[in-house]
């Protein structure tokens, strides 16, 4: 029987049907989706701190009003995430515990320090720009939930893109000291950045299940190099140099040749051993326990509330 639903299954999967919370699904399709929607809801959510500790420090008005909306839009992104990853039977304290655990992970990129204003250029053109390069396919994920809650996602995640260039374009057109921040944080967010697409194909054991099953569209190496090929345009409009002396054109290829990426720093970063991880976990763990009184009322309103409709129908 249960042969035949995976055939069923994979009948819609192949038709470009999607997959709602009700439908039957494998159950190991069930936990690589919880997997990924939640490690991703966690990375939007800890992907705030790098750049909320730039807030009051931006450098005009603008700026900081531009900043401090990007950072509210993460936020969204997170519970849009957190809501998707609900529908598939795990409840949202149940992920945090995990991410507060270390059992879940996020992404590696947002355990890099942010040393100047420079990096949140660098992260808003790098960083956000790898993402969409990743996210932009899954809104035609196989999982309904999850696609839907993409298209809002990239669209606001378009604009951070932009900003961040914006801010590159600024820096490197301004004083030789803004140029070189500039250049300095190309230079130390090059390489996170292209990690983020993950391990090689031959070293990612769960890529081809998942886009057998399209929750992915394309292998990790596909989109890194889709991202490097656009990135190399945009680095010469500004004037900047990649770090990557390995870097060149490949004529027969059709695509740019880089370097070789340094796997033993991502695997030390996603093991908890990168320059920030204790740092960015402790503040999401004192988040939580600062704000368990406002659960708590919350809960109390939402049951004082429930009491109160109850006896007005139990009245009626």
């Amino acid at each position: 029987m249960e042969i035949k639903l995976e055939e069923i299954f994979q009948e819609k999967i192949d038709q470009e049907i999607k997959i709602e919370p009700r439908d039957w699904m494998p159950e190991k399709y069930r936990k690589t989706l919880l997997r990924q929607i939640s490690q991703h809801a966690h990375s939007e959510i800890v992907g705030m701190l790098p750049e909320g500790n730039w807030i009051t420090r931006a450098p005009n008005l603008r700026r900081k009003v531009a900043l401090l909306a990007k950072v509210q839009d993460e936020a969204g992104h997170g519970l849009y995430l957190y809501s998707a990853a609900e529908t598939l039977g795990m409840s949202r304290d149940e992920m945090l515990e995990e991410l507060h655990s270390g059992k879940a992970k996020y992404s590696s990129i947002f355990n890099y320090p942010t040393l100047t204003w420079a990096d949140m250029g660098a992260i808003g053109w790098l960083v956000d720009g790898a993402a969409i390069m990743n996210q932009v396919p899954l809104c035609r994920t196989s999982y309904g939930p999850y696609a839907r809650a993409m298209v809002r996602v990239c669209k606001e995640e378009s604009f951070h893109q932009r900003q961040g260039y914006e801010i590159m374009l600024t820096l490197s057109k301004g004083t030789e000291a803004q140029k070189a921040m500039a250049q300095d944080a190309l230079n130390r967010w090059w390489w996170p950045s292209i990690m983020m697409f993950g391990p090689n194909d031959d070293n990612s054991p769960n890529s081809a299940q998942s886009m057998k099953w399209k929750i992915k569209r394309f292998s990790n190496d596909e989109l890194r190099q889709k991202f490097v090929d656009v990135t190399v345009a945009q680095t010469e409009i500004l004037g900047l140099t990649i770090p990557d002396k390995d870097l060149k054109w490949n004529a027969e290829r059709g695509h740019y040749d880089f370097g070789t990426i340094n796997w033993d720093e991502f695997f030390q970063v996603v093991a908890g051993n990168g320059p920030c991880n204790k740092q960015r976990l402790k503040a999401r763990v004192d988040a939580w326990e600062n704000g368990a009184w406002v659960r708590e009322a919350a809960s109390a309103y939402a049951e004082k509330r429930e009491a109160k409709v109850k006896n007005q129908i139990e009245a009626a």
